[in-house]
C-alpha cells in the first residue's frame, strides 16, 4: 500500500510524495508538529450536507444569472 509522506516544507506548502507521485498540500492541513519523513494516515470522507448546500448555492446563482439574461 502506497503511503503519504511529508517529503519536504516549501513555504507554506508541504510536499507530499504518494507513490511516484508529488503534490503539495498547505502546511495549516497538516497535525500541528508534522514533520518531514513524517507518514501521514489520510482520512477522506464526502461532506454531503457541504456538498448539498454548495450545488444548491450554484443552482441559485445560475438561476440569477439566466433570470437577468
Amino acid at each position: 500500500m502506497k503511503s503519504f509522506i511529508i517529503d519536504r516544507f516549501e513555504g507554506r506548502w508541504a510536499v507530499i510524495e504518494y507513490g511516484d507521485d508529488v503534490f503539495n498540500l498547505p502546511k495549516e492541513v497538516l497535525p500541528e508538529g508534522s514533520k518531514e519523513g513524517d507518514v501521514l494516515d489520510i482520512d477522506i470522507k464526502v461532506d454531503e450536507e457541504a456538498t448539498r448546500a454548495r450545488k444548491q448555492r450554484i443552482q441559485r446563482m445560475a438561476d440569477q444569472l439566466f433570470e437577468e439574461g
